[in-house]
């Protein structure tokens, strides 16, 4: 289990960094030995307001026997099982982009309420990052970027993605660098696509996903920039069985990040509430505020909310540097339509998807639309009482 800094100590960094937002370990806003310091910025982007583009089509009469986990039709989206506006976007690969959740202050974050898939997962000192899959949609602006983490190398095998990112620690470099995706790798060198916006003269990497499209398309990365075969998940409109009731999902990875996940029966998707101040008394202090999308002015939400339980391993305890090997199998439990159902996550290859089971081993169907994904380690407490379910974060 993860051991945090004294009190009296933790006090004392916070007081010599002047840090406005408290939380454990070392500070964010320091770099430190797993974080990069950005480049100067190249070029300011303009602060005129975003249009945010029109959702993603839900098809007027869903096919009762749903869509995948192959053979989608041209213009269904394989990673959300809906309709597109633009079925032109499905001709190339998915863009996974790093998204910043601390310092507090970063929120809210630009496009993630877009994202066909979001991954929260564990980095270090009691953090946690975002990754998110656009696909299906495109973003004018998704931001704060942040730096790469050795989970990454796993998504972008998964996905068959581009990747952008505000570079890494050479440990996560080197290997990323050194895969057969590397010229799909995106990081700061030129605006567009990544660019600096200084809103209340904050300094923010952000980027625009279709000013990022035409840059890996002028950029000829090996392989091309083709649709991608992105098999391997089931959609359905109705749940493959009754699972137990699941109002509210709690994921706690520290006193500092702690989320909560409200199902609500008017639009029948998850809302997110994040942390809005640190709890050290293990849960009794906690204090939620909505998470909304800076882009869009949407809290934002999913269809889908799953959490997986992967092995997390020590790359290096001094500075903490974690390896989360997402590949094997391991059990998760899947939220949707206000239920949970306890499946079983798998990844039969490096480039395929995660794909869910139930007890029976047949495919486990998902609601048609988002998907956000909690990943926490295999040691993680679980609790429920009634239709409320608790996920308390831990590293063996």
């Amino acid at each position: 289990m993860k051991k945090f800094l004294p009190l009296a100590l933790l006090c004392a960094l916070l007081i010599s960094c002047q840090m406005t937002i408290p939380f454990l370990g070392t500070p964010t806003q320091t770099p430190t030995a797993t974080e990069t310091l950005p480049p100067k910025p190249k070029r300011i982007v303009s602060s005129t307001p975003d249009l945010a583009p029109t959702p993603a089509a839900t098809p007027a009469e869903y096919p009762a026997e749903g869509f995948g986990p192959s053979n989608f039709p041209a213009d269904v989206d394989p990673l959300t099982g809906l309709g597109v506006q633009n079925p032109a976007l499905l001709d190339r690969r998915p863009l996974i982009v790093k998204v910043s959740n601390l310092p507090r202050n970063v929120r809210p974050q630009w496009g993630l309420s877009l994202a066909d898939h979001v991954y929260e997962y564990y980095t270090e000192e009691g953090t946690t990052r975002f990754a998110a899959v656009f696909y299906g949609q495109d973003a004018s602006r998704v931001g704060p970027i942040r730096s790469a983490r050795f989970v990454d190398d796993h998504l972008v095998s998964m996905y068959k993605a581009n990747f952008a990112f505000g570079s890494a620690d050479y440990r996560v470099r080197d290997r990323l660098f050194k895969q057969d995706y590397a010229s799909r790798l995106v990081i700061e060198t030129a605006c567009p696509p990544m660019c600096r916006y200084e809103p209340k003269g904050a300094n923010h990497l952000v980027t625009n996903t279709t000013d990022l499209t035409d840059y890996i398309n002028k950029k000829k990365v090996k392989g091309g920039n083709s649709r991608q075969n992105l098999d391997g998940l089931m959609f359905k409109r109705q749940p493959f069985s009754n699972g137990a009731p699941a109002d509210h999902v709690y994921v706690r990875y520290s006193a500092a990040i702690y989320n909560r996940w409200d199902y609500d029966q008017g639009t029948r998707k998850y809302l997110r509430f994040s942390d809005q101040a640190d709890d050290l008394e293990n849960g009794k202090n906690e204090s939620y505020a909505p998470l909304m999308d800076r882009l869009t002015n949407q809290q934002i939400s999913a269809d889908n909310l799953l959490v997986i339980y992967v092995t997390h391993k020590y790359y290096s305890r001094t500075p903490e540097i974690v390896d989360i090997m997402l590949t094997g199998s391991g059990k998760a439990t899947l939220f949707r339509n206000g239920q949970a159902f306890q499946v079983t996550w798998q990844r039969q290859a490096l480039d395929t998807l995660i794909q869910l089971s139930g007890a029976d081993g047949q495919p486990v169907p998902l609601k048609p639309g988002t998907t956000f994904i909690e990943i926490v380690g295999t040691s993680t407490k679980s609790d429920q009482n009634a239709a409320d379910w608790r996920f308390t974060f831990q590293i063996p």
